[in-house]
């Protein structure tokens, strides 16, 4: 009978057998859960345009695997309902190197970007959470609306011939098609020389990442 009353004025049948207060709704996502809402879903939500842009950007990091090579590719960043989104392709030598399949599929990055600190985080992984890392990124005061650095963290065990952590460069491009055409077209792994000159300049490749 409380059943069908409730379902009649379509209330929930917790308010008449539990207190108001203990009430409450499943949470959308993991993010929003009442455990940690407050620590970290409430900043998720919160990065302006002005802070962190949409856009394409381009980004140069040293190779976790290739202790003389570095990896520089194109990531899209995109806004869906408050959130802030990125978007991204693993090179297919990284897979193909693997021996696994190099499809735009499986070579597929995707996560979130949030504010942390004095800039932002950004947590990645490709489909199914393989090769999860996590980012870190902070303005170049004098570039600010063009350059951020800061570093890059894999979620692997310690491997005494592979990095786990490495300066990272972001550089935008917004949406200038001829630029970002040209990051798509040198995508890949790419000796020191072959990096764009500023973006060496922020790795600091003579000095040991710590």
């Amino acid at each position: 009978m409380l059943h069908r009353i409730c379902r009649f004025f379509g209330v929930d049948a917790r308010i008449l057998l539990e207190p108001v207060d203990q009430i409450r709704s499943e949470p959308r996502s993991l993010l929003s859960h009442s455990f940690i809402s407050d620590f970290i879903g409430a900043g998720v939500t919160h990065l302006s345009e002005e802070e962190f842009p949409s856009g394409f950007f381009r980004f140069s990091r040293a190779a976790f695997t290739e202790e003389d090579r570095f990896v520089v590719g194109l990531v899209h960043i995109t806004r869906k309902e408050g959130f802030t989104f990125l978007r991204g392709f693993e090179p297919k030598e990284a897979l193909s190197m693997h021996d696994m399949p190099t499809d735009p599929r499986t070579r597929e990055f995707r996560g979130m970007v949030m504010p942390q600190a004095e800039g932002l985080a950004m947590l990645v992984s490709r489909r199914g959470a393989v090769t999860t890392s996590f980012n870190y990124l902070a303005r170049v005061p004098a570039l600010a609306k063009t350059y951020w650095v800061g570093y890059t963290v894999r979620t692997t065990p310690e491997n005494p011939t592979g990095r786990r952590a490495a300066r990272l460069v972001y550089e935008y491009l917004g949406r200038d098609t001829q630029l970002i055409l040209n990051a798509a077209r040198t995508a890949g792994y790419a000796s020191a020389e072959e990096l764009v000159p500023f973006h060496r300049k922020q790795l600091r490749i003579d000095e040991p990442f710590v």
